[in-house]
């Protein structure tokens, strides 16, 4: 396969688990559990395949590219090495390949063909259909299902405060017709919620806009929030990190502690699905 640089615009011609060696250590911590992270190959193995055979020529030549943003997170072994520990630098890599080439080979299908593997860092709890994230009809495959374990993680739970004033000034960049009286009652108020638990629909000044939306013009973790006004501030508390789809990989990990296998925590997360030889 060919992998896109994006900062430097180059191209390299890589072997899909040499690459997954640079995504898996990326995208999910080496102290995680080795069913957790044999978990996260099959899912960045089947993500990378779905992406290889639905976005043809995005990349130009390349099959795939670095950003996360786009496509998953990857690092080169030599910079990863150089960011982790000195005494546990040949320890983590090692846990890292072992949990690709264990998996060698595996992916995650759905009526035979190969899922869109989404994935975050924490559910806050229970996950998201791509629906209330995106829009659209949806994936089968991808349903809201609850996770136990999640809050024992320092992802679960955040707080992202701003003055009024911020709060203001961060709306009207993007909606030059907001307007906010916060001495009003109910200025701000979560009208609907997702089978996810995350903010649906809410009402902030005129405007009535998505969890998804607030959370992106605020920079929140999560559109898993609440909303406390005070004097001079106004302060949300956020549960989970990441647009809650597809496997949580605090989830993972959680659920890999209590002895659950990577075959288990795939099907946990993807439903109706199959692990099949690519």
């Amino acid at each position: 396969m060919k992998l896109l640089h994006t900062k430097t615009n180059e191209i390299e011609e890589i072997k899909l688990d040499e690459y997954l060696y640079g995504v898996v250590s990326s995208e999910m911590p080496a102290n995680f559990e080795e069913e957790a992270l044999k978990a996260q190959a099959v899912v960045a193995r089947t993500y990378t395949i779905y992406k290889i055979q639905n976005n043809s020529n995005k990349h130009g030549e390349a099959s795939i590219c670095d950003d996360s943003a786009c496509c998953q997170a990857w690092i080169s072994k030599e910079d990863r090495l150089a960011r982790w520990d000195e005494n546990l630098r040949e320890e983590n890599w090692n846990k890292i390949v072992r949990a690709v080439n264990l998996t060698q080979g595996k992916m995650i299908t759905y009526e035979g063909k190969p899922i869109n593997a989404f994935f975050h860092s924490n559910s806050g709890g229970k996950t998201e259909t791509t629906a209330n994230v995106w829009g659209g009809t949806g994936y089968p495959y991808l349903q809201s299902v609850e996770t136990a374990g999640e809050d024992a993680y320092t992802q679960y739970s955040s707080e992202a405060s701003f003055t009024k004033q911020e709060i203001s000034q961060k709306m009207l960049a993007v909606h030059s017709n907001f307007q906010i009286n916060f001495d009003e009652a109910d200025c701000i108020k979560i009208l609907e919620y997702t089978d996810g638990n995350r903010v649906k629909k809410i009402k902030f000044g005129n405007l009535e806009l998505s969890g998804v939306e607030v959370r992106t013009i605020l920079g929140l973790r999560s559109a898993n929030f609440e909303v406390v006004i005070e004097e001079n501030k106004v302060t949300f508390k956020v549960k989970g990190y990441g647009h809650g789809v597809g496997m949580s990989q605090t989830g993972a990990d959680s659920m890999a502690k209590t002895g659950s296998n990577y075959e288990e925590i795939i099907k946990h997360f993807y439903s109706g699905v199959e692990i099949t030889n690519v």
